[in-house]
């Protein structure tokens, strides 16, 4: 019988790695909740419709890489490609964003995307993100207070060093549309000069080109009509005003002209966290804003900005720039030896090690072995401290404590004794 395997491009995550995510996580979420970030969830499962009028149509996204299916009722249904539309969508049926007037809510949300791409370090089918979103906030602070965040996270993490802000304005609408016409005005010029990707986007989302790596298209950048030339002045005030403020956090960045992003609802404001330190896959955090978003899925217009970090990526860099502190690994604290015929007494005493040192992991020895056989099981375990507890302890109502990772002598101690160790 042929052995059942994991999909291509969506891994298990074992115990043995689950401790670096959860330190990645809860780092995360540290940081997102101290600047008055709360946590949304929503269904990985929405309509098909959803992503089409979100994302857009001409996007490679939905055109390529949804995981879209027709469930039993006859409904197009889709696993989430990202998390800005469900959110948005989750936001407009609750009524989170309008009540007698615009409502100003800060968002984050957790969990696994699917996009159906080729398997490669850093990209996979299966993949995890954290989001954040702002919404009801019109001026450039907010977006200031996003990249200001990010920037915290990556002290935090280690890497702040290592990772680099590119930033770029896409305007409004109005120059959208302009800038568009003049793009496929001048890539018409040199079509023979495109890539088959590329000649595809042409007359759908010509801006996408711009993400091309094939070097006859790329040869082309340098003379194609940029969209800051076409920028209105809102948008010109709006991005030197979030310039002068990250100036003045200290939050570094460059201007990088053919940032586009990859979907269709960005304008004005995006940006990209970006190293050289994952090979191609070099983007580990990106966003800008969706001003005309929330009206495009049927809601009032609503200012709003987000940003989506890819966790698998960040673990990457966490591990190969080995910054994950050491006590991560240690899934442990205390082995519990049950020497003869004394497994109710060890399992007793371990938990009321529990319920006496909150958050102290302790495991009880499962199954037979001696006391050789036991200890060896306690070293390879990770756990600081071995408590041997045979008839001799129990009888005299004591615990022999050994420390497993410390040049220190075995000591016999009262359980009270024991608990003050911990305490």
């Amino acid at each position: 019988m042929k052995k059942l395997q994991a999909i291509t491009g969506m891994k298990d995550l074992l115990p043995g790695d689950s401790p670096v995510w959860q330190y990645l996580e809860n780092t995360i979420r540290s940081v997102l909740q101290s600047y008055g970030y709360r946590e949304i969830r929503f269904p990985i499962l929405e309509q098909t419709e959803l992503f089409k009028r979100g994302i857009g149509e001409a996007t490679d996204i939905v055109e390529k890489e949804m995981y879209t299916f027709e469930d039993r009722n006859g409904d197009m249904l889709t696993l989430r490609p990202e998390g800005t539309a469900s959110c948005v969508r989750a936001c407009e049926q609750h009524q989170m964003l309008f009540d007698r007037g615009i409502l100003t809510q800060k968002l984050w949300y957790t969990g696994p995307m699917f996009r159906h791409e080729k398997p490669q370090k850093g990209r996979l089918r299966q993949f995890h993100q954290f989001g954040v979103e702002a919404f009801g906030f019109k001026g450039p602070d907010v977006d200031a207070e996003l990249l200001q965040m990010t920037a915290s996270l990556w002290k935090k993490l280690g890497i702040l060093d290592v990772v680099s802000l590119q930033l770029n304005s896409l305007g409004n609408a109005a120059a959208r549309k302009a800038h568009r016409q003049a793009l496929i005005a001048y890539f018409e010029q040199h079509v023979d000069q495109l890539d088959d990707d590329s000649k595809r986007r042409l007359h759908t989302n010509p801006l996408r080109i711009f993400d091309s790596k094939v070097d006859s298209t790329r040869s082309l950048f340098d003379k194609a009509p940029m969209l800051n030339e076409y920028l209105d002045d809102e948008s010109k005030e709006h991005f030197d005003a979030l310039l002068k403020l990250l100036d003045e956090l200290g939050v570094n960045y460059t201007i990088d002209p053919l940032l586009v992003r990859g979907l269709d609802y960005y304008s004005n404001t995006v940006f990209e966290w970006v190293t050289d330190k994952l090979g191609s896959q070099g983007t580990i955090c990106g966003g800008g804003r969706y001003d005309s978003l929330v009206e495009q899925l049927g809601g009032k217009p609503t200012s709003a900005i987000g940003f989506g970090m890819g966790v698998e990526r960040l673990i990457l860099m966490l591990t190969e720039l080995n910054l994950v502190p050491e006590q991560v690994q240690q899934q442990l604290d205390v082995y519990i030896l049950a020497v003869g015929d004394v497994k109710a007494d060890a399992m007793k005493l371990g938990q009321e090690l529990r319920d006496s040192v909150e958050g102290l992991r302790v495991q009880v020895h499962g199954g037979a072995g001696n006391f050789r056989a036991q200890m060896k099981k306690a070293d390879r375990s990770g756990a600081s401290i071995a408590l041997v507890l045979g008839e001799d302890e129990v009888s005299r109502g004591v615990v022999a404590v050994k420390y497993l990772r410390e040049e220190r002598e075995q000591q016999t101690l009262t359980k009270q004794e024991l608990f003050s160790v911990f305490n």
